[in-house]
């Protein structure tokens, strides 16, 4: 199975790229890994490492499409960056996968325009792993759709369901609707009439939820416009920064205190590592008719190997015909 990655993707790179890949490429030797972008700057880094991996290749991109660029005017402009070529790969069908740490919205437009939607589906939604006291909760969408109908917010549910069950490995998974309260009559009309959907839809919905529960475990499958869906998402990422640093502070008071997190350091770490995004990876872009995973542009090496395995998981469990099985399903029941 081959993987594309940006490699000119990411707030520190090719470096950081390069290092996931390698990281990847050892851990996951029966993969190949593609790395894109611009050759004599991939191969400079790759040449830092004694031992290059036989399982990376490159692929020649002379274009990067920076990260506050416009999306939409740069995959055209720009028809020769690490973005519009990874896809290209993906829409050729000379990859299994694209991973990418870049522009956001431009992975999402090149996406859309380029590889399309599958079959049915109206819009693509970002579907992002949450950490939760009694497990991760998959929250969709995160940001590529901020001004949904209630069918797209419906065939979110059906993409996060499917992806629960068929490479989460969750048994008859639980779908929850982002509400301000979790009585049925709660929330706008637009909210409402996607209730109704969800509720005919057959699916294990499980009625309203609110912001309480994103961290809560509770729940498989979140639904949420991408606006609210975003917003939560870079709350829950400030709020997790604003706790470690006054946690820090609080720790190094006085001689106990310092003593108490010595302690506790074993702990910590593995609290580190239970919220640590590094460990989901990327979040992979439901709808489109290829699998694409967004990376956070500050991913560590380490995220962006797990963006590779998820990319490969996702196309090993060929999540999306059971995406296009379960929307062809449900738009016969409509």
């Amino acid at each position: 199975m081959k993987i594309a990655l940006d490699a000119m993707g990411g707030d520190v790179a090719p470096e950081t790229p390069v290092a996931g890949a390698v990281r990847a490429a050892r851990e996951y030797p029966h993969l190949e890994i593609v790395l894109v972008g611009q050759q004599q700057a991939v191969e400079e880094v790759l040449a830092s490492y004694p031992q290059r991996p036989s399982n990376i290749s490159i692929v020649h991109a002379a274009e990067t499409i920076g990260m506050d660029e416009p999306p939409v005017s740069s995959i055209r402009k720009k028809r020769d960056s690490s973005i519009n070529v990874g896809v290209n790969l993906l829409k050729d069908r000379k990859v299994d996968a694209f991973v990418s740490a870049g522009n956001t919205g431009a992975v999402v437009s090149a996406s859309t325009l380029l590889v399309g939607l599958l079959p049915g589906a109206e819009r693509p939604g970002i579907a992002i792993m949450l950490p939760g006291v009694k497990g991760d909760t998959l929250l969709i969408d995160v940001g590529a759709n901020i001004d949904p109908k209630p069918m797209h917010l419906f065939q979110y549910a059906l993409m996060g369901e499917t992806y629960a069950r068929h490479v989460l490995g969750r048994n008859n998974p639980t779908v929850g609707l982002l509400n301000v309260g979790e009585e049925e009559g709660k929330g706008t009309g637009f909210i409402r009439e996607t209730y109704g959907m969800l509720e005919r839809a057959g699916l294990n919905f499980v009625g309203n939820v609110e912001g309480r529960d994103l961290f809560s475990g509770e729940y498989d499958v979140i639904v949420c416009d991408g606006f609210a869906g975003n917003v939560a998402l870079k709350t829950a990422e400030s709020l997790a920064s604003a706790i470690s640093q006054v946690l820090k502070r609080s720790l190094a008071m006085s001689p106990i205190t310092r003593l108490g997190a010595w302690l506790s350091h074993d702990a910590f770490k593995a609290l580190r590592q239970e919220i640590d995004y590094a460990e989901r990876g990327g979040a992979p872009l439901l709808g489109v008719n290829g699998i694409c995973i967004i990376a956070h542009g500050a991913s560590t090496a380490k995220a962006i190997k797990n963006a590779i395995r998820v990319g490969y998981e996702s196309a090993n469990h060929g999540v999306n015909q059971h995406i296009l099985a379960s929307i062809q399903k449900h738009a016969i029941m409509q």
